[in-house]
């Protein structure tokens, strides 16, 4: 571990303890987690000042949860101005590209700071509103390249669940010690959740759906009657606030592709398709409440598009769940749901029998794959990955999923520079060695208060090739005997095998155990047989020893993968040592209840997401 990657962990530690009551008290103090691990878009705004208005004080969530942190005083830089590089900074170009429906993206363009101890603090509040709420820091992010991709020199990082269609205010406080100190804060709005009402229904059958498509125009709803209909295509756009909605009724069903490439507000909405939806070359089309059956892609964009709504629908590939099927090498079929460009939002699918369940496009053919969210998603019975976050440029967020039957859970190979974010996801029954596959020179991943139960090594990554700048907190992994699943191990039980990562990735505050009652692994070249070696000989110096006791139910360590499984209940039991050994972060775990936040998905108490349609 990097002494001065040390030193500067405890420099925003410490910031952050300064700026919250309680801390080294009763409540703990908010820990942020700043750490070294651009498109331009829509949703920037104007303006700068010095962060007028009050900070919220500790207390009770206005909205009714538990502990929500001070946001402290406001800012303020002596002197005010940038710094001399090499390691003093000076600031450059803000943006914060494709807000989405509940979180917004911050990239912060830089020179210089070498010594990456540069800190840009986060607060955020409804525009005009005097409360402020404190988010997140930026990630620290220093130019790199990887897998043919390159990527500058800046912090980058989320502002997560806001409301859809609100104004904020953002305040953005970047402190160099070495040099530059600058307060900006900046106006952005987020996405509304699509609505239309109204509009001029045109009724169709198979004979007319054809005729009906040319002739659209804006804030007509094409509704299929009862019949069996080939594929279509569509040429004709819709307008913003008035969409054309192609929309199903009972008894109609669609045999082929059906396909929006290349339109701009159109709408798809309660369809029967037995084949693939296609939205390549797209813009702001909405997806919803439809149902997909295909044995090669379900719902699919190979072509940059950008901000689409893909919601609420059920996509059913043809990929069983059987040995044969499992690896890169298995016999799977198609990519569930699969996107490439920004602004995209995928949440509340259920989707199983894939390939990859959920994807980004790969390599080359990824075009700006950042401000994405994937967020409550039931997925299952994965042929190779549940969620491939692959080749997220910047901020994409992989939040409360549930994935059950996978054989790799989430997939970022790589991130190319990140954050890739990975949030209060719950896996159970993942194969593969690793639940997180960090291959290919994966730069930036962020993993937040995931819950897995899966056979083989606990916490684990084995790329034979070091990622670097990965953050790790408030995560419960526990693994067990593994097996060999179609030619791929899955480990022996190690609690943590992490042999390839860099120096400036940093892990903490986990839960992990093993069924073997064993408790061994490393980190690097560090190596622990017990929890005291880990916590002594690793970042891991507030790390919990866990077993399966530490939920409520009864679950059954998943050692024979088949045949599938049932998603069990993973809450904590009262009690266990997973509650309130969480570290606290700004508007990641804010509301947590009792002396501090809980390990993993579930904060005791709480309730579960409501994953897949609604």
């Amino acid at each position: 571990m990097n002494a001065a990657w040390i030193d500067r962990s405890i420099f925003v530690t410490l910031l952050a303890m300064l700026a919250v009551p309680g801390c080294g008290g009763d409540k703990p103090g908010t820990a942020v987690g700043d750490g070294g691990g651009g498109g331009e878009g829509e949703g920037e705004g104007e303006g700068e000042g010095e962060g007028e208005g009050e900070g919220e004080g500790e207390g009770e969530d206005p909205d009714g949860g538990g502990y929500i942190p001070d946001a402290g005083p406001p800012p303020a830089c002596d002197p005010a101005g940038p710094g001399s590089p090499p390691e003093g900074t000076i600031p450059g170009e803000i943006t914060l590209p494709h807000p989405t429906l509940r979180n917004v993206s911050i990239e912060w363009a830089i020179e210089g700071d070498d010594d990456l101890d540069g800190v840009v603090q986060v607060r955020y509040r409804t525009s005009g509103d005097g409360a402020w709420r404190q988010g997140m820091p930026l990630r620290r992010v220093p130019a790199g390249s990887t897998e043919g991709f390159d990527w500058g020199n800046k912090h980058s990082g989320s502002i997560f669940d806001l409301d859809p269609g609100v104004t904020y205010d953002v305040e953005l406080w970047l402190e160099d010690p070495d040099g530059g100190c600058v307060i900006e804060t900046r106006t952005v709005t987020t996405r509304a959740v699509p609505a239309f009402d109204g509009g001029n229904v045109v009724a169709v059958d198979p004979g007319s759906l054809g005729s009906a498509l040319d002739g659209a125009a804006p804030g007509d709803v094409i509704e299929l009657g009862p019949g069996s209909y080939g594929g279509f295509e569509m040429y004709v756009d819709g307008e913003p606030g008035s969409p054309i909605v192609i929309r199903g009724t009972e008894g109609a069903e669609i045999d082929g592709i059906a396909r929006i490439d290349g339109r701009r507000h159109v709408w798809l909405q309660g369809l029967t398709v037995n084949g693939t939806i296609r939205f390549s070359d797209s813009e702001s089309v909405v997806i919803r409440g439809n149902t997909v059956r295909s044995d090669e892609d379900g719902i699919a964009s190979w072509r940059r598009s950008e901000d689409a709504y893909i919601a609420d629908n059920v996509v059913i590939g043809a990929t069983p769940w059987v040995e044969s099927a499992l690896g890169a090498d298995g016999e799977n079929y198609g990519e569930g749901i699969l996107v490439t460009g920004p602004g995209h939002v995928i949440e509340h699918n259920r989707v199983t029998g894939f390939r990859d369940n959920i994807s980004f496009v790969e390599g080359d053919g990824g075009f700006e794959q950042f401000s994405l969210d994937v967020i409550e998603n039931d997925i299952g019975e994965a042929g190779d990955d549940g969620v491939e976050a692959d080749f997220c440029f910047h901020n994409c967020r992989i939040m409360r999923n549930r994935l059950t039957n996978v054989f790799v859970a989430l997939s970022s190979q790589p991130s190319l520079g990140g954050p890739t974010y990975f949030i209060r996801n719950v896996i159970y029954n993942a194969c593969y060695i690793a639940a997180f596959k960090l291959h290919r020179g994966s730069i930036g991943d962020v993993a937040l208060h995931n819950t897995i139960v899966k056979s083989g090594d606990a916490l684990a990554a084995v790329p034979g090739r070091t990622h670097d700048f990965t953050f790790f907190r408030n995560n419960l992994v526990i693994g067990g005997l593994g097996d060999d699943i179609n030619g791929w191990g899955s480990g022996e039980g190690l609690v943590v095998n992490l042999p390839d990562s860099g120096e400036h990735s940093d892990y903490d505050y986990d839960g992990l155990g093993s069924t073997t009652g064993t408790f061994e692994g490393l980190i690097g070249e560090a190596r622990f047989s017990s929890l005291a070696e880990l916590r002594e000989n690793t970042t891991e110096v507030h790390a919990v020893q866990i077993d399966l006791d530490v939920f409520a139910a009864a679950i059954p360590y998943p050692a024979d993968p088949f045949p599938e499984m049932d998603a069990p209940d993973l809450r904590l039991s009262d009690g266990s040592a997973a509650v309130d050994a969480a570290q606290p972060i700004s508007n990641v775990n804010d509301g947590w209840q009792g002396g501090g936040p809980d390990l993993g998905a579930y904060e005791l108490g709480g309730s579960i997401p409501d994953y897949g349609p609604r």
